[in-house]
């Protein structure tokens, strides 16, 4: 994860609209070729259902391609997936949540053909059942399984251009013999993400401004393998490992950073410039293993189910940030004074072992019963090592680093996770049907530093229970109309990385700083959703969250002592910043139209934010700052709409043409300038050949622009391009018996760490 430039997440950490793509993100294109002869999308108890293995939207595609076009999801920054009017979409697979870290989970999911997916499910509000956060909303992704004995699979190749080039293939193969099944995927490829930045902001008299680059090479490679043997009639056993790596060196960013200064009467009094040069290498690794055991109880669909699972992730990352003294081109030399040099060494392990218990018990009149539980231990081990220098030039005229002043940090932080669920669920008639839950947690958690300057650091202990109650109920009207509502409540803990107290510092007087202070918040959904024919669908949703964790943009001047100038300072606070309301209410059509010819999936809605938050002090080191308020509200239009064209009779020829807007919105850092996008494709199924091309952001509009002022005079903007605009094309080979069945649903036991691991 290339935490130096961390700034790029807390672009996205707010934005909670029918969506956007970190996690990213969550993530909005539409399915291309669906065969109406049967229910593609349809909405299920808990859960909205599209299938899409009888159709020829998958062919050539990627799963991240795919999911981007799936109803209710989308992405503005394609990283992160959403969910409509949800803060955050967890991925399973199989029934099993993923344990890759975010970024990780990304370039596997742009790896992995969509060729092996039978079907999607989107749980907007899930149950008490499964362990998720927050406002989070799950999307299951249930793979194809061989019917009969043999193998088929995969190979896809592609190549992409925006800045850099890019390059991606992938290979999965399914066996099948007799009582056991194989499935295994392994997918690479390398890319640079460029980014370029204007950062802006303004206290008091002082304006400090950083414009340049970031180049981010990355090289990955992983893979998945799922062995599902059944051991008797009644019972199997599964086990899946999934692996990713990901090696990130020669990362730069290059800013030119301009500090000007006014007097009372805003009259420029000077201005100095800086060039930073910082050079980053990064890699990491994520591998996880699950072991179930799944015992059938009856011919009603009665089970017990055991998960053991373990989760190693490592991150290795080191940086050498440079600030030195330039002139307005950026040019460092002819200064006796040039500036600092920042070493950072931070790591970081975490070693997860986790186990789930469910027993679900069926009656004969429509009954369900469900009880369970889980256990999570989990430990990360921080060793971070800051070493700062000041430059200078010596008598002979050659560089020289003097003044060393180191400041290391070994945090450990030891986390036990106690859960419980009770579920119960009833099918009153062929119209009415009910499901109530609650879950009950305890949290046991444990900081410690063994070298912390602040005595506060050396040991911080949180323990809190969570008494989390669920509800819903579901009523077809008719065979046209259903209507369902949803209530749940949830904790969001913090991150691993959120809590670990080490600063990212992006310049000389802008930085990140995460908080082992931050506790959980709380978080309470309200969902209702009408729909009319499997093709029309109205979604009101009300999330409340209290203490919300989010990153608080915190800046203050100050007197320089080398040079008794007056500087500015802003960093990024992460802290739990106040409450939170959004309100959304989303109307879309997913629909079939011209014979076939045409397949429309547009989603149209407004979003409501109320923010209520202020802070004026680094929690982690007591720093006051010029007080931050954020005490605003806003309302924006969301639109997305993705139609795919059959070109022809035989279903070989597609066009795509997607198109997403999104409206200014207030979020933490201020307000959200508007964002849209225009893609197109392209694709030709011949045989068991698929060719695609994807042109994205055609229009080059899809820009992140945050602008915030505050009553005190403060002022700080952001303008970031990911230079989304971009071609890809792409080549995909099928093999084998194609001929398959529903895999076995497995929830893995490590549920509740994949998106803390980020």
């Amino acid at each position: 994860m290339k935490t130096t430039i961390l700034i790029a997440a807390i672009f996205f950490s707010g934005m909670t609209f029918a969506q956007e793509k970190k996690q990213d993100s969550v993530k909005t294109k539409s399915i291309e070729g669906v065969t109406m002869t049967k229910q593609v999308f349809k909405k299920q108890s808990d859960r909205f259902v599209y299938d899409v293995a009888a159709s020829p939207v998958a062919k050539g595609n990627t799963t991240f391609d795919l999911l981007k076009q799936t109803p209710l999801l989308s992405t503005t920054d394609d990283k992160t997936l959403k969910i409509a009017g949800k803060n955050n979409a967890l991925i399973y697979i199989n029934g099993r949540k993923t344990n890759m870290d975010a970024e990780s989970l990304t370039q596997f999911l742009k790896n992995t053909p969509a060729e092996n997916i039978q079907k999607i499910e989107v749980i907007t509000v899930p149950g008490s059942e499964y362990q998720v956060e927050s406002s989070d909303g799950i999307i299951n992704i249930v793979l194809k399984k061989k019917m009969s004995d043999g193998t088929s699979g995969n190979m896809r190749m592609s190549n992409s251009q925006n800045k850099y080039n890019a390059s991606n293939a992938s290979f999965s193969v399914n066996y099948r013999k007799d009582k056991l099944g194989i499935n295994a995927n392994l997918s690479g490829g390398e890319n640079i993400n460029p980014q370029t930045y204007i950062l802006r902001n303004r206290s008091g008299n002082v304006q400090n401004e950083s414009v340049g680059d970031i180049d981010d090479p990355n090289k990955n490679l992983g893979g998945y393998l799922n062995v599902d043997y059944q051991l008797t009639e009644k019972s199997n056993l599964a086990l899946s490992w999934n692996s990713w790596a990901n090696k990130s060196y020669n990362s730069t960013i290059n800013l030119l950073n301009i500090i000007t200064r006014y007097d009372n009467n805003d009259n420029l009094i000077s201005t100095d410039y800086t060039r930073t040069k910082n050079k980053e290498n990064a890699r990491n690794y994520n591998n996880s293993v699950n072991l179930n055991y799944e015992l059938k109880l009856d011919s009603l669909g009665s089970k017990f189910n055991v998960n053991a699972a373990y989760l190693n992730y490592k991150r290795f990352q080191y940086s050498d940030n440079n600030t030195m003294i330039s002139d307005v081109q950026g040019s460092t030399s002819g200064f006796s004074r040039t500036g600092k040099k920042i070493i950072q060494d931070i790591p970081q392990i975490i070693n997860n072992f986790s186990g789930t218990v469910d027993y679900i018990q069926k009656f004969k009149n429509d009954f369900t019963f469900s009880a369970g539980g889980n256990f999570n231990k989990t430990k990360t081990d921080n060793d971070t090592k800051n070493y700062t220098y000041d430059y200078i030039y010596n008598n002979a005229g050659q560089l020289q680093m003097i003044d060393l002043t180191t400041d290391p940090n070994h945090f450990i932080y030891d986390e036990n996770i106690y859960g419980a669920y009770l579920t119960l669920e009833k099918k009153f008639s062929d119209k009415f049907s009910g499901k109530i839950g609650a879950r009950y947690e305890i949290t046991n958690s444990l900081g410690t530093s063994d070298n912390a300057k602040q005595p506060e650091y050396q040991r911080i202990k949180r323990n809190y229970n969570n008494f989390l109650p669920y509800l819903s109920f579901n009523y077809a009207i008719n065979d046209k109309n259903n209507i369902s509502y949803s209530f749940s409540s949830r904790m969001r803990r913090p991150s691993f990385w959120e809590l670990n107290p080490v600063k990212n510092i992006i310049t000389q007087d802008n930085y990140t700083q995460n908080n082992p202070f931050v506790k959980a918040s709380s978080t309470y959904n309200q969902e209702l959703t009408y729909m009319y024919k499997n093709s029309y669908f109205l979604i009101l949703n009300h999330t409340y969250e209290k203490d919300q964790i989010t990153q608080v943009p915190l800046q203050r001047s100050y007197i320089d002592p080398e040079t008794n100038q007056k500087r500015v300072q802003l960093a990024y606070i992460r802290t739990n910043f106040g409450d939170k309301q959004e309100m959304s209410a989303m109307l879309g059509v997913q629909k079939s139209l011209f014979k076939q010819y045409l397949t429309l999936n547009f989603n149209a809605g407004v979003q409501h934010n109320i923010n209520n938050g202020t802070l004026n002090t680094d929690p982690t080191t007591g720093q006051v700052f010029d007080t931050y308020i954020n005490d605003r509200k806003s309302t924006s239009l969301v639109i997305t709409s993705n139609n795919t064209l059959r070109l022809d009779k035989k279903k070989t020829w597609f066009l795509g043409v997607n198109f997403f807007y999104v409206d200014q919105q207030q979020i933490e850092l201020g307000i959200l300038k508007d964002l849209m996008s225009l893609d197109l494709s392209i694709k030709k199924n011949w045989n068991d050949w698929t060719f695609a091309v994807n042109v994205n952001d055609v229009l080059r509009t899809n820009l992140v622009e945050i602008e915030d002022f505050q009553s005190s005079g403060n002022y700080n903007y952001i303008k970031n391009d990911m230079y989304r605009r971009s071609i890809t094309v792409s080549l995909t080979y099928n093999f084998g018996n194609q001929k398959v069945k529903k895999v076995r649903d497995i929830e893995s036991a490590s549920d509740a760490i994949k998106n803390r691991t980020r």
